[in-house]
């Protein structure tokens, strides 16, 4: 702890610190590199201290601060190296701390543009493959938290983000959140509405283009037996459908009874939190203009316990006034339904 706190006694340049980029980078590359041949914990001990290195070069030491040159110059010599592929590969070897000094160091870096590039980007990029990796670590419980951690740091950058959704691997997010481990299917969560969420366009096309693949397995969260899946799938899904951006996929969704009816099935959930999003998505079906007669049918068949149901929908303690107007135009939107289907039989 030596390293992040002043002491009260001179501080002693370590040898470390000394080094300059280039060196500092093939001193940690010799030191992973090593976790294969040296005794475990000889290596490890030469790891650390190199980290730890690299952390104050990139976040100063507490006493001075960091120097962007620098920071950029490792960076570049980190990637020239392939120390960042080795970050990666090393990771499940180290121990916690070493493993927080390098998630901390891996956010710093991707984000250092040199010559009007992401050096560390365009280095993953190249090496896509670590990326896959970083996805099935989260079926090591000891790294999982690094490892999502080091995900949503490459998915701001849209390139990354493109990649992991059109993967093989962006499926097991579909496991990952449904894990028994709370801390860790909470965290991947996190990591799959990042990947749903910061890059409209990519998001768009992926969608657009494995529309049936991605609710069929989403409709799976949504009927799950744990009920914290069930609450967080439905919630998401009803922030992200209303998006602005996601208009024209609502649209689609809209148009499909099985959606409908889980909907349906979600608005008689125990929970009181489950039932209101699923509320936020069933509205959409209902308000329609231009609903499929497949749709006015279900809506129709089943008026008498839909309207028994949004009568009784419980409203949270601070529910703006804009929700009872909601659901007041969803309940005579389905009692004008089933008024004029009487008119006509």
């Amino acid at each position: 702890m030596s390293f992040f706190f002043k002491v009260s006694k001179p501080r002693a340049s370590p040898p470390e610190l000394a080094r300059s980029p280039p060196e500092l980078a093939r001193a940690i590359k010799e030191s992973l590199l090593a976790l294969d041949t040296k005794t475990v914990a000889k290596a490890l001990e030469e790891v650390e201290k190199n980290i730890v290195s690299l952390r104050q070069i990139l976040s100063g030491d507490g006493e001075s601060e960091p120097s962007q040159e620098q920071i950029q110059q490792l960076a570049l010599e980190i990637c020239k190296e392939d120390v960042l592929s080795l970050f990666v590969q090393k990771l499940p070897t180290l121990g916690w701390e070493a493993r927080k000094d390098l998630v901390h160091s891996w956010c710093i870096l991707l984000r250092q543009q040199v010559n009007s590039s992401y050096c560390c980007v365009e280095y993953i990029e190249n090496h896509l493959d670590l990326l896959d990796f970083l996805v099935v670590c989260y079926n090591n419980k000891e790294i999982a938290l690094n490892c999502g951690n080091m995900l949503r740091e490459c998915i701001k950058y849209p390139t990354l983000a493109k990649y992991i959704l059109e993967s093989t691997s962006f499926e097991l997010f579909f496991k990952y959140v449904e894990l028994p481990n709370f801390d860790i299917a909470s965290d991947a969560l996190a990591t799959f509405k990042d990947l749903l969420t910061k890059h409209e366009t990519e998001v768009s096309e992926f969608l657009s283009t494995h529309y049936e693949q991605f609710f069929e397995l989403y409709e799976k969260l949504l009927i799950s037996a744990n009920y914290v899946t069930r609450r967080q799938s439905v919630k998401f899904l009803s922030e992200f459908l209303l998006e602005p951006p996601n208009s024209q996929i609502m649209k689609r969704y809209i148009l499909e009874v099985r959606y409908l009816r889980i909907m349906m099935a979600l608005l008689k959930d125990s929970s009181k939190n489950i039932q209101i999003c699923a509320f936020h998505v069933f509205k959409v079906f209902v308000a329609n203009p231009n609903k499929p007669r497949e749709i006015i049918e279900v809506l129709i068949d089943n008026h008498e316990e839909l309207l028994k149901l949004l009568h009784n929908l419980p409203t949270s303690k601070g529910e703006d006034e804009q929700f009872e107007e909601e659901r007041d135009l969803i309940i005579k939107e389905i009692e004008r339904l089933a008024h004029r289907s009487k008119a006509a039989a």
